[in-house]
């Protein structure tokens, strides 16, 4: 005779937006969320972006202005505040870029899908966009 009891699935529901403070999201999922926000901002910022890009190339006059954003500021634009924009942009293009890169690595290397090599990219990617954020940074304020 066959058994007709089956086993109740488990039911999988999405977290409530009140559960987000006490989920523990694996370094992946950070990675993957702060993949989005970093081309989101990228996105953002493209208007910041091409006035760089203008301003740096037009002329010697119009480049002198440039730097002169990042000491002096601009009209109602303090130095402080162009600095840590571009910080943000710097971070935003690093982050997205290694995990771009490591998105990559793992469609063209299985290896990398396992739970462990995933989990330990993942951190790297986070190291090497934080550590080369705060280097850069640093030379952007003028530590070195």
């Amino acid at each position: 005779m066959a058994d007709n009891t089956k086993t109740p699935r488990p039911v999988f529901t999405n977290i409530h937006v009140t559960d987000i403070v006490s989920y523990k999201l694996p370094p992946a999922g950070i990675v993957s969320i702060l993949h989005r926000i970093s081309g989101v901002v990228m996105f953002l910022l493209l208007p910041f972006v091409v006035w760089m890009f203008d301003t740096s190339l037009s002329s010697e006059i119009s480049y002198d202005e440039f730097k002169s954003v990042f000491t002096a500021g601009s009209g109602w634009l303090p130095a402080i505040l162009v600095n840590v924009i571009t910080w943000g942009l710097i971070w935003a293009y690093l982050h997205h870029f290694i995990a771009g890169v490591r998105h990559l690595l793992m469609d063209t290397n299985h290896h990398l899908v396992e739970k462990k090599k995933g989990q330990s990219s993942a951190i790297a990617t986070l190291v090497l966009s934080v550590g080369l954020t705060l280097i850069l940074g640093a030379k952007l304020f003028g530590l070195f």
